[in-house]
């Protein structure tokens, strides 16, 4: 299911410049805003989602304050300021003496930042209000984030979703995990997800589901997918698919490009390259291998 950002904000003072820019990406809503000030420009929010704020430019010798849940102000001036606000913690801000306020606003699901990082996360962190820092890493990767959501024509999702794991992994301080040897799979677990590969090995599977099947986070069930196999699941799939592939060639007279577009290749070509790489020869040589065998 596809996050949805969900906020509730009364604000009076400021004014929405052109049209609002925004991407989502998985488990995130990225939200750049271009706003000018009025007098005394002031607003409320609270949302049931972690977000981050981060100023990108501002105009004007003042500066905006902030009031968190215990009541306190603070003062953001600088451009590139952020705000880290966590799951239903309401803030006020109100702005004095600037005229107009750039910003990117994160909005994610904690759930997903869960699957993505596993144990690495440290959950105490997501509850952690902290509303005036600066990080020059989260700036500038909040600069190619905002970019891309003014892009007319936007990147590949991973290029973001990328960019958002370095993002996270540097707000949140989140660590390389230990190099201890990993477990792998149980049998169960193993047959659960090997039979729903194997039915639908021609379609786009998806990381998060096979973890889903297995109750892990995606980086840990891949270490102990492949503990258990010795290939990652990706690499598991593709031999499903040269299977199936070996199959049509064995039985049936269609050329290697309608077996390629029968087994979820892009083309023939496609197709062949996997193929060596899996079996050792060309689909052509272990065809002719299979046929001099079965003469025999």
């Amino acid at each position: 299911m596809t996050f949805v950002a969900r906020m509730e904000s009364r604000i009076e003072g400021f004014s929405v410049i052109g049209d609002l820019k925004w991407h989502v990406w998985d488990g995130v809503v990225a939200d750049l805003w271009d706003v000018s000030c009025g007098d005394s420009a002031q607003g409320y929010y609270v949302s049931p989602d972690p977000r981050l704020f981060v100023a990108l430019d501002v105009e004007g010798d003042g500066g905006f304050f902030v009031e968190g849940a215990k009541g306190e102000f603070r003062r953001h001036h600088q451009p590139l300021s952020m705000a880290y606000i966590p799951a239903g913690v309401p803030i006020r801000g109100r702005v004095e003496g600037l005229r107009r306020i750039r910003h990117l606003d994160l909005h994610f699901d904690a759930a997903t930042l869960t699957r993505r990082f596993g144990r690495s996360l440290d959950h105490e962190a997501l509850r952690i209000s902290r509303f005036q820092f600066r990080d020059e890493r989260v700036a500038m990767l909040a600069g190619l984030i905002a970019a891309e959501c003014g892009n007319d024509q936007p990147l590949h999702d991973l290029y973001g979703e990328g960019l958002l794991n370095a993002l996270f992994a540097s707000l949140f301080q989140i660590e390389q995990p230990s190099t201890r040897r990993r477990s792998p799979l149980s049998r169960r677990k193993l047959r659960l997800v090997t039979d729903y590969m194997g039915e639908h090995c021609l379609d786009r599977i998806r990381l998060a589901d096979l973890a889903a099947l297995t109750g892990l986070s995606e980086t840990a069930f891949s270490h102990a997918f492949k503990a258990a196999t010795g290939v990652p699941p990706h690499r598991w799939q593709m031999q499903a698919r040269i299977d199936r592939a070996k199959a049509m060639m064995a039985q049936d007279a269609a050329s290697l490009g309608d077996i390629a577009e029968a087994t979820g290749f892009f083309d023939q070509a496609h197709l062949t390259r996997v193929f060596k790489s899996i079996v050792g020869v060309t689909p052509s040589a272990w065809a002719k291998t299979a046929s001099d065998i079965c003469a025999t």
